[in-house]
């Protein structure tokens, strides 16, 4: 824990070193403001601390998740749905699974890098099709700040002209593995298009920061910093400035505020210690994650605000949504017994399915991508599975050829797709319940609609077209981390929060009367 001078006031104090946070640090500090950022968990360095090109069998797990690192055990993120010391509870008949990343950079560690704009749909939604809320702002209101995002970060891509898959500022994307043009031809047979990913992963370099060469282990943390994080981008041009001072191990309470109700800055507690601080600051920019955001207003309670701070309208905590996810993987035939080559590239998807049919026509009011996963990647990537359900495995001399013969013949599909906000998704303060250092908790009550389930079914079987188009079968229908903490949907659909896209809690609108920030 960095020592602060209490007697000091800060222009801005920043709660979180995420996406938000250390694009506001960055920002802020290099237009000249002093600007103190608070982070619950602990530093972090991706040129030092990551394990970029470490083997499995380096680990005594063999690299095997575990409690703080449900990805794996060299995985960048520190934290996981399961958190020692800071519960959250769930109401009785809802289930809602809750990430968070402790530690500098959050959850901007381990992630898909892909980086899609919102289009002139996403932001008019109840104007199209009378569902939720349109947002008060619009894509052109947005677009010449996602076009200075993408030269600041680096993208790579392709403009397509897709009206609601707006083209941006991107570097030349790699070339495809060979199972995604087996995906691609067989997609394009049933009128599906497959285009090049969207990735924050340098293709080539930009500024001090050299182009991906392709290990395809970006969940790790790049030691190279080509593709994007907090630690990597942000905060290292907002440190060079002498403006910024980052206090990690700092777990924040709530915002303290004044006789007139504004800010005036944040206690928390020094986690090393336990012992209780406050930093004080003219602004306070709350980016703790959507739902850590909340907690921190609803725990803000004054005379003044006795329903939380920001809170008149009710709404903080409100419109709780996650993204809508299933997964289906197949055998396919054809990319048995290949001969070894290198498909590792970057770590993700080269290539994806954008959203490409007229939801007017279909039994659900809002569009989903499609994430490929597939081919032979080295060295943080298993077999795959499925060797079972075709009749593979066995001991000794059998059991290497048939993983020689069928490693990379399988392929994944999983689906993301936009929720409509429902008056049963959100969360509260639970009356009892309280973390390690005596905060309050968050409780979530959850529910899909008829239209995300809808969307789900819809996923699933397209993705069963696309193997059996490819010659494969399927096998393995929403193979995914929750087998470790819940038991599966009936239904297939990703348990809320599952997907780790959760937003909503402190929506902006034209009247405070029901939204918590204007446009």
């Amino acid at each position: 824990m960095q020592a602060l001078t209490p007697s000091k006031t800060w222009d801005v104090c920043v709660v979180g070193s995420g996406a938000g946070g250390g694009m506001a640090a960055r920002v802020l500090a290099e237009a000249g403001a002093e600007v103190v950022m608070l982070e619950a968990g602990q530093p972090w360095d991706s040129g030092k601390d990551g394990a970029m090109f470490a083997w499995n069998y380096d680990s005594p797990r063999r690299g095997k998740g575990h409690r703080g690192r449900p990805f794996g055990e060299f995985d960048a993120c520190e934290g996981g749905w399961d958190i020692e010391g800071e519960p959250y509870t769930v109401a009785p008949g809802s289930r809602f699974m809750w990430f968070r990343g402790r530690m500098l950079g959050g959850r901007t560690n381990h992630w898909g890098r892909i980086s899609l704009r919102f289009g002139p749909w996403d932001f008019k939604g109840r104007s199209r099709d009378g569902l939720g809320d349109d947002w008060p702002i619009g894509y052109e209101d947005l677009k010449p700040y996602y076009d200075r995002l993408d030269e600041m970060v680096g993208i790579f891509g392709s403009n397509e002209g897709i009206e609601n898959e707006p083209d941006g500022v991107f570097m030349p994307p790699p070339k495809p593995r060979c199972y995604e043009l087996a995906i691609q031809k067989a997609s394009k047979g049933l009128g599906i298009p497959v285009i090049p990913s969207r990735l924050s992963i340098l293709t080539r370099p930009l500024g001090d920061r050299p182009a991906c060469h392709y290990c395809s282990q970006c969940g790790r943390g790049c030691s190279t910093h080509s593709n994007f994080s907090t630690p990597s981008v942000l905060l290292p041009p907002a440190l060079a400035t002498g403006k910024l001072k980052i206090v990690t191990g700092a777990m924040a309470r709530e915002v303290t505020t004044d006789a007139e109700g504004l800010a005036t800055g944040v206690a928390y507690v020094d986690t090393a210690t336990g012992e209780d601080r406050h930093v004080k600051a003219r602004i306070v920019v709350l980016a703790a994650s959507a739902c850590e955001s909340a907690r921190l207003l609803l725990n803000s309670r004054s005379s003044r605000h006795p329903n939380g701070l920001a809170n008149s309208s009710g709404s903080v905590g409100r419109y709780l949504t996650d993204t809508v996810g299933t997964s289906v993987s197949g055998f396919v035939p054809a990319l048995a017994d290949l001969p070894p080559h290198n498909d590792d590239g970057v770590g993700g998807m080269h290539v994806y399915i954008p959203w490409w049919l007229d939801n007017r026509t279909l039994d659900f009011p809002r569009g989903y991508h499609v994430e490929l996963g597939g081919g032979r990647h080295m060295p943080g990537y298993g077999f795959g599975g499925g060797i079972e359900q075709v009749q593979g495995g066995g001991y000794g001399a059998a059991l290497k050829d048939d993983y020689r013969r069928y490693y990379g013949a399988f392929v994944g599909f999983s689906g993301r797709g936009e929720m409509i906000p429902n008056e049963k998704s959100y969360c509260e303060i639970d009356p009892e319940v309280v973390d390690r250092w005596g905060i309050p908790v968050l409780r979530f009550h959850w529910e899909w609609g008829e239209a995300e389930r809808a969307q789900a079914r819809h996923m699933r079987r397209t993705f069963g077209e696309i193997i059996e188009a490819m010659g494969g079968k399927v096998v393995e229908r929403n193979r995914s981390l929750r087998a470790r903490t819940q038991a599966p949907t009936e239904d297939g659909i990703s348990i809320g929060g599952e997907i780790i896209h959760e937003v909503g809690t402190t929506r902006m609108g034209t009247s405070p009367r029901t939204s918590v920030l204007n446009e």
